[in-house]
């Protein structure tokens, strides 16, 4: 229980600080609160006060008493109506608010996270963090010091007058409360718990469907709509269960406290009635006693209710902490540097690389000069380390040993916009955003004039199947540029790198998934893409990097063979074997 504690104070002191932009209205809300307790505080005052006169002193019981005393309780109502009004309607927007700023840090923290974070992270679960969980965080803000400080002051203001009332009476009701708290906390962290199985599940669902819909060419292509519904059932089905574990807990917790709320009534009815036989309480009293422990009831009921929203808050909390907690790993050294006025010269000296979760090496011992504008190819086996030698480039990971230079500088030493500003990428699997031809070009350089999209898609071989469009440049893509071919797709990454101009270049099995005539087209883009520029290729079909100022062949033994492709051939190595091979495959 103390570790339990321990936790929720964590997280509510990691929280708190976003209560700091909206003091005023968190502390005009706390006022309204007490405005409307205090409203309903005096009802029961007021009915002992004409029980009282009606038992006691009858004649004294005017109409004129009468009528004064419920236009004060109805200017109570009117008052209790506008501080409702301003809790249900500007306290809400300020927990949406407080969310608002809760989504923006993380979404902002997932831009920062590396690339190997994705590798291990379903976009799923990602999601389910970034929208249902902090809804309830939402609910969590507004409610909680609301309800907080109108169960303080309900609970205390009821002991107070009924301690005052009858006092042994009081201590009565109020010994039955510690058993209360016993017997529901044996639910609340089962409920929390349960919360959060709740939470992982609709996130392994959410990512379930994301990938099924992704894919759903492919699923329909082979016929497998019942495998994926099957798929999902289990999903389903295990989401099932876990809400029902869940309300079997949220159902003991509010049976409980129902049993308790019984108790309390009966004690103070049987107990009352003692007293009042005994002469201790008078009838006026008894009856203000029992709307005051009406309130009290209620006070506690409503606690009890939030009790459930509070474990779902504080599940969307410790949720949003985890992400935020996932260290950045790649970032920016205090003293980092604007990479400017870059000439194209790297050199990789003496690196190695290996994976988290893999201690063997990816790269080991890899040296390597690249001069200004040269073309490297990088060719070889699968797992040979090519895509992850370029992922280095613009530290997407960082070395484990060693280092990388452009222009004599580490690259760790400068700061990643000015260093990924540098570099370009063509990427075998191109990713299209939802929207327009022109914004996804746009990408490349934001705010970029349309004579300036155009030139680079005239530079990229695009303008032409671009203006055959049915709208242009205002052409929507789709999701993932379904819409478009593959070399559609393609030239229009390239002319979103044409857009951005950078002296460094990497392509990364660019036209490997095209056909024949796509990969004409696209190769002479790259072609006068790559000119003037520090380019780095890998290669899947060997006949496009023959004029390569060098080839490097990398397998999991580093560089094994290095040269032109002339020489290259001459030595008759892995390099000639896999020319070759390609080549009979080609001719088959």
């Amino acid at each position: 229980m103390k570790h339990k504690k321990r936790i929720n104070t964590t997280l509510l002191k990691r929280f708190l600080p976003y209560f700091k932009k909206y003091k005023w209205i968190l502390i005009i809300d706390l006022f309204f609160a007490s405005l409307t307790t205090l409203c309903e505080l005096y009802l029961p005052l007021i009915v002992r006060y004409i029980t009282d006169m009606g038992t006691n002193n009858l004649s004294a019981l005017t109409a004129e008493i009468v009528l004064k005393l419920g236009l004060f309780y109805l200017v109570l109502r009117i008052i209790d109506t506008a501080s409702n009004y301003y809790m249900q309607s500007i306290g809400h927007i300020m927990g949406t608010k407080i969310e608002t700023d809760m989504r923006r840090d993380l979404f902002a923290h997932l831009q920062k996270l590396p690339f190997s974070y994705y590798d291990d992270t379903k976009i799923g679960q990602i999601m389910a963090r970034i929208t249902s969980d902090l809804f309830d965080v939402t609910e969590f803000a507004h409610h909680c010091p609301e309800e907080i400080f109108i169960a303080t002051i309900k609970i205390g203001a009821s002991f107070i007058i009924l301690a005052n009332t009858n006092f042994w009476l009081t201590l009565i009701v109020f010994s039955v409360l510690p058993f209360m708290i016993v017997f529901t906390r044996f639910f609340k962290q089962r409920m929390r718990n349960a919360f959060k199985k709740s939470r992982f599940q609709i996130g392994e669902l959410n990512a379930q469907v994301e990938d099924s819909l992704l894919g759903i060419r492919v699923v329909k292509s082979f016929a497998n709509e019942p495998i994926e519904k099957e798929k999902f059932d289990k999903g389903n089905i295990k989401f099932l269960d876990i809400k029902k574990e869940t309300y079997h807990y949220m159902a003991g917790f509010h049976s409980t406290t129902r049993l308790f709320d019984g108790i309390m009534y009966i004690t103070v009815v049987v107990a009352g009635s003692l007293f009042m036989i005994n002469g201790k309480i008078t009838v006026a009293d008894l009856m203000a006693y029992l709307l005051y422990v009406t309130t009290l009831l209620t006070s506690i009921r409503r606690i009890v209710e939030f009790t459930e929203q509070f474990e779902r808050g504080m599940t969307g909390i410790e949720r949003f902490v985890e992400v935020l907690d996932a260290p950045p790993v790649i970032e920016n050294l205090p003293d980092a540097k604007e990479l400017k006025n870059v000439v194209g010269d790297i050199r990789f000296d003496d690196v190695s690389f290996s994976y988290n979760d893999d201690n063997s090496e990816v790269l080991h011992n890899i040296n390597l000069h690249v001069t200004p504008g040269e073309n490297i190819a990088l060719v070889g086996p699968s797992g040979g380390g090519k895509t992850t030698l370029c992922n280095l480039i613009p530290r997407f990971y960082d070395v484990t040993s060693g280092k990388i230079l452009i222009d004599g500088q580490d690259i760790r030493s400068l700061t990643l916009e000015s260093l990924r500003n540098q570099i370009g990428m063509v990427q075998q699997e191109v990713y299209l955003f939802s929207g327009t031809v022109f914004e996804n070009i746009e990408y490349g350089k934001p705010g970029a004039t349309k004579e300036e999209i155009i030139k680079a898609a005239k530079q990229a071989g695009a303008h032409d199947f671009i203006m055959s469009l049915e709208n242009g440049y205002d052409t929507y893509v789709g999701e993932r540029g379904v819409k478009l071919s593959g070399g559609q797709k393609q030239r229009i990454s390239i002319a979103r790198v044409f857009l951005k101009n950078p002296p460094i270049l990497i392509l990364d099995e660019a036209t490997s998934a095209l056909d024949n005539e796509s990969e004409r087209i696209v190769q002479q883009s790259l072609e006068t893409l790559a000119k003037g520029r520090t380019t780095f290729t890998i290669a899947h079909r060997l006949t496009t990097i023959k004029n390569a100022s060098v080839i490097l062949v990398l397998t999991e033994d580093g560089i094994v063979e290095q040269g032109t492709h002339r020489e290259l051939m001459q030595k008759e190595g892995l390099y000639h074997s896999l020319y070759s091979m390609y080549q009979e495959m080609m001719s088959e």
